[in-house]
C-alpha cells in the first residue's frame, strides 16, 4: 500500500469515528430531550444517547447475592466493566475467534441508571456471539424481597449500529426465546420456587433497540421467585 493510501485510510478512519462516537451521539441525545414523551416507558431501557434500549422482559425477586450463586449455578457468567483493557480483549478476541466468558456489555439506562449487574453465556469460541442479560435493582419490594427487573437477549452478531455507526452487537429479535430459556435454565439448577407471568406487560410488541435491531414479544413479563438459603 502506498503511503497516500495509507493517508487516506487513516483520515477516513478518523472521520467515522469523529461522527460515530461524537457528532451522531450528540445530535440523538437533543432529539430525545426535545421529546420527553420518548422517555416514559420504564419497562423500556434507554442508551445513553436516549434511544429505545432493550426490552425488559424478566424479574427476579431475590437478594443480590441469591441471585448471583443462582446465575453462576445455572452457567452464567458475571461481566465486566467497560475500560479500554476490556473493550481492547473483546475486540481482539472477537477478530481472534478467542472465548471470553466474561466480555463487557455495554451500558443500558433503566430507573435513571445503568445496570446494577449483568451475566452473559458465551456461545462458541468468540464473543461476537452470547447470551446476555442485565438486571436493574427495583425501588420497591416483591413479597418483601428485593426485586430485580432484567433485559434478556441473544448477541447474534457483531457490527455497526443503525443509528450511530458504531460498532456493536447486533441481537437476535425473539427476546422471548431468552426470556423463556433463562427462567427455564434457573428452574433446572433448583434455584426457583416460583414462576408466574404478568400478561400485557408490554402494550408494544414490537420495535427496534438502539442499535437499530428489530425486537418482537408476546408481552408476557416472567417473575421468577427465587429459592432463600432457608427454603424446603
Amino acid at each position: 500500500m502506498h503511503l497516500t493510501d495509507t493517508k487516506t485510510l487513516l483520515l477516513i478512519t478518523l472521520v467515522w469515528v469523529v461522527i460515530a462516537y461524537l457528532v451522531v451521539p450528540r445530535l440523538w441525545a437533543l432529539y430525545f430531550r426535545r421529546h420527553p414523551l420518548l422517555n416514559a416507558e420504564a419497562r423500556l431501557s434507554r442508551t445513553a444517547d436516549g434511544h429505545p434500549g432493550d426490552p425488559t422482559n424478566i424479574s427476579i425477586a431475590s437478594s443480590e447475592q441469591e441471585l448471583h450463586q443462582a446465575m453462576t449455578a445455572a452457567g452464567w457468567f458475571p461481566a465486566n466493566p467497560i475500560t479500554l483493557g476490556s473493550s481492547v480483549r473483546i475486540a481482539a478476541d472477537t477478530v481472534l475467534h478467542r472465548p471470553d466468558d466474561d466480555a463487557p456489555v455495554s451500558n443500558l439506562f433503566l430507573f435513571g441508571r445503568k445496570q446494577d449487574l449483568a451475566y452473559e453465556q458465551p456461545v462458541g469460541d468468540s464473543p461476537s456471539q452470547r447470551h446476555h442479560v442485565r438486571f436493574w435493582r427495583w425501588d420497591q419490594l416483591y413479597q418483601g424481597r428485593t426485586a430485580w427487573f432484567g433485559a434478556a437477549t441473544f448477541d447474534q452478531s457483531v457490527g455497526l449500529s443503525h443509528t450511530t455507526g458504531q460498532v456493536t452487537h447486533h441481537i437476535a429479535p425473539d427476546i422471548d426465546a431468552e426470556r423463556d430459556r433463562l427462567a427455564a435454565g434457573l428452574q433446572q439448577v433448583g434455584a426457583v420456587q416460583t414462576v408466574q407471568w404478568i400478561r400485557d406487560f408490554h402494550t408494544e410488541l414490537e420495535g427496534r433497540n438502539g442499535g437499530g435491531d428489530p425486537w418482537h414479544t408476546d408481552g408476557r413479563l416472567a417473575v421468577v421467585l427465587l429459592r432463600t438459603a432457608n427454603a424446603s
